[in-house]
């Protein structure tokens, strides 16, 4: 039994060894491929525990995450007025058929950076060619990421990846470029902001012409009801002194002679030259004619 042993130790180190060169693990962020003398036998992209045969067969892994492509150097592309733009970007990716990844690109990482890279500028330099500096830099940035997103992945199919994105980091334009469009863009603001201050003094112009209308409208109406109004008060106080009279005309002339005496000797300074004999004195004589005989010798002596 003792002689045995070595050859049991020895049997079941070597079946220790042909299990674990028979069992292999795939990561959940892992695609694997089985190869059998060097050809594909098989494909795993699920994660857990698998069998392989040992020696005949070998297992190669792949990255199942995303991956990023980005460019160290911005790239120049030219637009549809034929001027020069800097483009920065960055792609992501990830590989979804690792056998045709490997059958296409041996399984290269560097060659599928390539391959992508070469699409992805291809189709760039078509999709800038048809649009404008200002339509490139902002007015359709999104619609480029997207179509060329589009177009990108149609291309990389064929190598066993998937296009996740492609982003425009930064468009800029050459230094011998910008001078010339900031100084037409400038151009253009000034021409927009001289378009609103003719707008703005013309649309001034016309409220003040309307506030002056309304103005002598209301002025007019106002002047208008205030004549009326005194016109009115005038025949009140007309009917009044007129309905006074008529109850006692001779109070009412006495009455209106005071108020002529009042108004016309308010000051002793003020002077009337009038005939002594004047109506105008009639309630300044006495009863009896001592204020006209009076009145009368003053004229003589004067005379």
């Amino acid at each position: 039994m003792r002689e045995r042993l070595p050859l049991i130790f020895g049997a079941a180190l070597f079946g220790v060894a042909v299990l674990s060169m028979s069992l292999f693990t795939v990561d959940q962020r892992q695609h694997a491929l089985v190869f059998q003398l060097g050809e594909v036998k098989g494909q795993i992209s699920e994660p857990g525990l698998h069998f392989k045969i040992p020696l005949i067969q070998n297992v190669r892994y792949f990255d199942k995450r995303i991956l990023t492509m980005d460019t160290s150097e911005p790239e120049r592309f030219i637009t549809s007025e034929k001027k020069n733009v800097l483009v920065d970007l960055f792609v992501k990716w990830r590989i979804v058929d690792p056998k045709l990844y490997y059958v296409s690109v041996g399984g290269d990482e560097t060659r599928a950076r390539t391959r992508l890279e070469q699409t992805v500028n291809a189709g760039l330099r078509e999709e800038f060619g048809k649009r404008t500096v200002h339509e490139v830099v902002s007015g359709e940035r999104e619609k480029i990421m997207d179509e060329m997103r589009v177009k990108a992945d149609l291309d990389a199919r064929k190598i066993g990846v998937q296009i996740v994105d492609v982003r425009l980091k930064r468009v800029d334009l050459p230094v011998e470029v910008s001078e010339s469009v900031y100084r037409r863009m400038e151009a253009e603001r000034k021409r927009v902001a001289n378009e609103l201050r003719s707008q703005g003094g013309a649309e001034a112009e016309k409220i003040k012409a309307d506030a002056d209308k309304q103005r002598e409208v209301i002025i007019a109406e106002a002047y208008r009801d205030a004549q009326k109004v005194k016109g009115e008060g005038d025949a009140k106080a007309s009917a009044i002194y007129a309905q006074a009279f008529g109850q006692n005309p001779e109070f009412f002339a006495f009455y209106r002679s005071l108020e002529a005496y009042r108004s016309s000797f308010k000051s002793k300074s003020d002077v009337m030259v009038v005939e002594p004999n004047s109506e105008f004195f009639k309630y300044l004589k006495s009863a009896g004619g001592r204020a006209a005989a009076a009145s009368s010798e003053s004229g003589k002596s004067k005379k």
